[in-house]
């Protein structure tokens, strides 16, 4: 039907573009709606300016998707009130601190209201049955879709043969029998219809979340542990740099790349911190009140990081500015303050 025009949420991953698609192959108008949350690992790596191991520069997924399919794209920022979900989510987290459930139903919301205010008629996503075990089982969406006001009103193509039909296919506004019925983690049928479909994807599987990779949950887990709290400014980061804890407690951020310093000194007006200042080398943020003797530590990390040479470092801390001469730490000394989990790549 010509009049029928649905939103959805569009990630830039395999399963929400091929659930766009197939409702353009139905004839529907499709506007897609793209949250920022500002925990998008392709897009800080993008907004970084880091490149991918094959040179390339990294883009919006997104957008990318929205331009394959020709649609329009409404880039949503939601990162304001989406820290408040992460840090006091109603239904928990998942394995890491994914809040998976809270933000659906966050995301749903929004999407109700624009789907509400410019006349379109329900909501598609990219959900599979059985794929996520937190979110996507069937008590799961069901709850979801609920709470986010949008019962019968959320389309989930991939999946729609197996559960309920909804508003859009009792009215025929939507072919059932034209809709998918996959369940559980494998990829082989998405696969297949991208290859069909010739569509570039950002990933076939995992995600673009910060939020469930093991290494920024434990930061996380361990900040709120060591300090009693989690700050907006440490929801983003955690995302960034080399980690490391001094024995009075003072948390130390090193960046690790031009774009990590460029992000890093966004924070210096309000956080002490420091830098090789002889020759180009590395800043770090330093988050906390350091001893006496830890000012030279702190210098000794820079020097390990700027070319592993002795270096002269300038540092800010609690308005007192000072300049020391760094000389590399040892990497025993080091990896005893390092804060990542044992095996993960920080």
């Amino acid at each position: 039907m010509a009049d029928v025009r649905a939103v959805a949420l569009l990630s830039g991953g395999l399963d929400s573009t091929l659930a766009v698609r197939l409702l353009i192959d139905q004839g529907i108008e499709v506007k897609a709606l793209h949250f920022y949350t500002g925990f998008c690992i392709t897009e800080t790596k993008r907004r970084l300016g880091q490149v991918r191991s094959d040179g390339q520069q990294y883009v919006n997924p997104a957008l990318k998707a929205a331009a394959q399919l020709r649609v329009p794209i409404e880039i949503v920022d939601i990162s304001e009130e989406y820290f408040n979900i992460v840090l006091n989510p109603k239904y928990g987290y998942g394995k890491n601190v994914n809040p998976c459930i809270d933000c659906r139903i966050f995301m749903l919301r929004k999407a109700k209201e624009i789907m509400e205010r410019e006349g379109y008629h329900f909501v598609v996503t990219g959900e599979v049955l059985g794929q996520r075990p937190m979110s996507q089982t069937l008590p799961r969406l069901r709850l979801i879709e609920k709470e986010a006001g949008l019962e019968g009103l959320i389309l989930r193509p991939l999946s729609a043969k197996l559960l309920k039909p909804t508003i859009p296919e009792e009215k025929g506004w939507v072919d059932r029998e034209k809709l998918l019925g996959i369940r559980g983690r494998s990829r082989k049928v998405q696969l297949e219809l991208a290859k069909k479909y010739s569509l570039e994807y950002e990933q076939p599987a995992g995600g673009c979340c910060y939020l469930t990779d093991e290494n920024y949950a434990f930061r996380f887990l361990e900040a709120f542990d060591r300090e009693g709290t989690i700050s907006r400014d440490d929801l983003l980061l955690f995302a960034v740099g080399r980690h490391f804890r001094l024995p009075s407690g003072t948390k130390v951020i090193v960046a690790r790349n031009e774009g990590e310093v460029n992000f890093l000194k966004g924070f210096a007006g309000r956080y002490s911190h420091a830098y090789r200042m002889d020759r180009p080398g590395t800043f770090v943020l330093i988050k906390g009140s350091p001893a006496e003797d830890e000012l030279r530590t702190i210098a000794d990390i820079i020097a390990r990081y700027s070319k592993k040479e002795q270096s002269q470092i300038y540092m800010k801390v609690s308005g007192r500015e000072l300049i020391l001469e760094g000389k590399p730490i040892d990497d025993e000394t080091l990896e005893r303050m390092r804060v990542a989990k044992e095996g993960a790549k920080a």
